[in-house]
């Protein structure tokens, strides 16, 4: 298990602007004090109670923080640190400063064959490294595929968010409802 430093993260990074946010997250852009490497910081606001609607459960955080720090793959996100406070657990991740895969899409009006064949073969390999771990990621889409940097050619692309990662023994039947409703398979909702 990955230890949680209790030391308040601005003591080690210089946390700026907002980024990014999701439901229970914001993403902001931090630099190291040490080496001023720049970094994004994912502050993850944690459930104050098991029966709160609001948060993430302190185990649910270490069970994501433990699946990032086991991987290496050059199309999944690095996580670099973690922190905790009484409300939040800080994730410091490399920065990924192209933008959404699915608002990349959204600008262009068609993709030549070639740009696809690139993305798709970006995320099976993903994919696939995470698999060969015993790792599923359950909230694959386009807004959790992000571009490392829209303006190179051909662009590269990395996975993110592995709040609902799960690792899975092999032979071992998993079932749960995992998944944003527009992107869930039709199995998943006849729980099969």
């Amino acid at each position: 298990m990955v230890e949680f430093k209790k030391e308040n993260v601005e003591d080690f990074y210089d946390v700026s602007e907002e980024i990014g946010s999701g439901q229970f997250a914001v993403v902001r852009r931090c630099c190291e004090i040490s080496t001023s490497t720049t970094y994004a910081a994912k502050f993850i606001k944690k459930k104050r109670a098991r029966a709160s609607r609001r948060g993430v459960t302190r185990e649910d955080i270490q069970k994501a923080v433990d699946i990032l720090k086991s991987i290496s793959h050059e199309n999944i996100i690095s996580l670099h640190n973690v922190f905790e406070s009484k409300t939040h657990v800080v994730l410091i991740l490399e920065v990924v400063a192209g933008g959404e895969l699915f608002d990349f899409l959204s600008d262009r009006e068609c993709l030549e064959e070639w740009e696809s064949v690139c993305f798709v073969k970006q995320i099976l390999n993903a994919v696939d490294y995470l698999h060969d771990l015993n790792i599923a990621h359950f909230d694959l889409k386009p807004e959790n595929i992000m571009l490392l940097d829209k303006d190179k050619t051909p662009q590269r692309i990395k996975l993110i968010d592995f709040g609902l990662a799960q690792r899975i023994a092999p032979g071992e039947e998993y079932k749960n409802m995992h998944g944003t409703p527009e992107f869930v398979a039709p199995e998943i909702i006849a729980y099969e």
